[in-house]
């Protein structure tokens, strides 16, 4: 028997793995987007359930509180296993599980978001260092180019270089790179219209 009494031991990181799923498939662009009366960001913008798109509503409030509920869903999984001692290998597989379900939410239809703020609170529940060094990039590149995909972008391919300073420790550097690839992924039609010279910026005209 175990501390949850009635799960075998064997099941545990399986049990923690399907939960941070479930909860990262809450989609609080959606959530959000309802309370205040918007319009359903998968039918605007981009269509992504992300800050930034609810963020074109032109309301900051909704923007903001879907970026911290992003952010939280992907922070207290991982936070949680490493307060219950999980293996470092499950804690890993807890943050990926989190973060695809943004990516993936089975509540809806398995089309999420980008996951840039879920990965976020996954970096930061695993490493304050390692969430802080992201978001200084995100935040430093942003203010140059005023392009939130590019920040995103550069922040996600400098992330496992990150980890691989910040943690010895080599499920996390795997965790990262995961993420990082599949956040360049989700963002290939930005990286297209960046080439390309046609990405809406903050404060830029669409060209």
């Amino acid at each position: 028997m175990n501390e949850l009494g009635f799960i075998p031991v064997t099941l545990i990181p399986i049990v923690w793995i399907v939960a941070a799923y479930l909860i990262g498939s809450i989609a609080f662009g959606i959530l959000v987007s309802k309370l205040f009366g918007l319009p359903d960001p998968r039918t605007v913008g981009s269509g992504n359930i992300g800050a930034t798109n609810v963020a074109r509503s032109g309301k900051k409030l909704p923007a903001i509180l879907t970026l911290l509920g992003d952010a939280f869903k992907g922070w207290l999984p991982v936070w949680l296993a490493l307060q219950s001692g999980m293996l470092m290998w499950v804690v890993a597989c807890v943050g990926l599980a989190v973060f695809f379900g943004h990516l993936f939410p089975i509540y809806h239809r398995f089309k999420g978001g980008k996951g840039v703020a879920t990965a976020l609170g996954v970096m930061l529940a695993i490493s304050l260092m390692l969430g802080l060094a992201a978001l200084v990039t995100w935040a430093v590149v942003f203010a140059i180019s005023r392009y939130s995909s590019l920040a995103a972008i550069v922040a996600a391919v400098l992330s496992p270089l990150y980890a691989w300073f910040l943690l010895p420790y080599q499920d996390y550097v795997m965790l990262m790179l995961v993420i990082a690839v599949m956040l360049i992924w989700r963002h290939r039609t930005n990286i297209q219209k960046l080439l390309a010279g046609t990405e809406s910026g903050f404060g830029k005209n669409k060209t």
